[in-house]
């Protein structure tokens, strides 16, 4: 049986707001099973909380924003959720003083590190999983994206067509079953992106007042301009893939069956998601008598 995953230990870091530009703390603490993953606004009294589900997406500008019913707001979710996700981590507390998860370096690795240094432990309760059972394919224009059934896990067959000669000149289409290994080693890593011209706009326009080459992949007209480069050559199409992982997990439950995309981004990747949910037989909350997967770089202990 797979069981269901929280943290050991609490655990704490920094970093700067992409919207605010000012500093950001955030700690990660562990949660009883079947939980889920809580987020906690503790710069307000009393202490706002917000479920991760994909109806609370509220703004998909830039980032995947959970609104509450009282209208209180929680930005750039996506990288955080992305690691959580990764590497299949149910239950969770997220503690914040700002209303937006700090941007780090722009990926999730920043958060898979938090987690590690936190250790993950095993829990008596079987993992739930959101099996697919029909293809569901919402559209944009001639962007697309669809799930389909599979018995197979969770793949990603993401593709995205840049005419911009840095992006051009890379790989667009990238496939990978998500694991947390594949994750660590192939996705976890890659930034996010953005041109020069509309970074000036939005600070211009007193927006994204976090943004800068040390937390995104900046280009101008023609090249990337960060002194170092590309991290990976793919790393444009595999950051798509980690903002999807991060966004179809808003469920808080993992989903087994294969994601095909083309051009899609936050808005369209939660609209597949509600798109699927809305339907009562597109799928099934399954659990697994399957053996537990060793993730490198963890010792997983169990609570249980």
């Amino acid at each position: 049986m797979i069981r269901q995953k929280t943290i050991l230990n609490a655990v704490s870091d920094s970093g700067v707001g992409l919207h605010k530009g000012q500093r950001v703390d955030i700690t990660l603490k562990p949660a009883e099973e079947n939980t889920g993953i809580i987020f906690r606004r503790v710069d307000l009294d009393p202490v706002v909380e917000f479920s991760m589900d994909p109806t609370s997406v509220g703004d998909t500008q830039m980032c995947t924003c959970l609104i509450n019913a009282q209208g209180e707001r929680l930005s750039t979710t996506e990288h955080l959720v992305a690691a959580v996700a990764g590497l299949g981590i149910d239950n969770l507390i997220v503690e914040v003083n700002a209303g937006e998860i700090p941007i780090m370096d722009g990926s999730s690795l920043p958060f898979v590190m938090m987690i590690k240094e936190a250790g993950i432990c095993y829990q008596a309760s079987p993992k739930q999983f959101i099996q697919v059972k029909k293809t569901i394919r919402v559209e944009d224009g001639d962007k697309w994206a669809e799930l389909r059934p599979s018995k197979e896990g969770f793949k990603v067959d993401f593709t995205i067509d840049f005419e911009h000669p840095a992006i051009a000149s890379t790989q667009q289409n990238y496939v990978v079953d998500i694991t947390p290994n594949t994750f660590m080693k192939e996705i976890q890593s890659a930034r996010t992106f953005g041109f020069m011209k509309d970074i000036e706009y939005l600070h211009a326009n007193n927006l994204a007042l976090g943004a800068s080459m040390d937390n995104a992949v900046a280009l101008d007209d023609f090249k990337v301009v960060n002194p170092h480069g590309l991290r990976v050559a793919d790393e444009f199409v595999k950051h798509k893939i980690l903002d999807a992982v991060g966004d179809l997990f808003m469920s808080g439950k993992s989903i087994l069956g294969d994601f095909v995309a083309y051009k899609s981004g936050h808005g369209l990747n939660n609209k597949l998601l509600c798109e699927l949910l809305s339907q009562a037989d597109a799928w099934e909350i399954v659990t697994l008598d399957a053996p537990e997967e060793e993730i490198d770089g963890f010792t997983i202990p169990s609570l249980a």
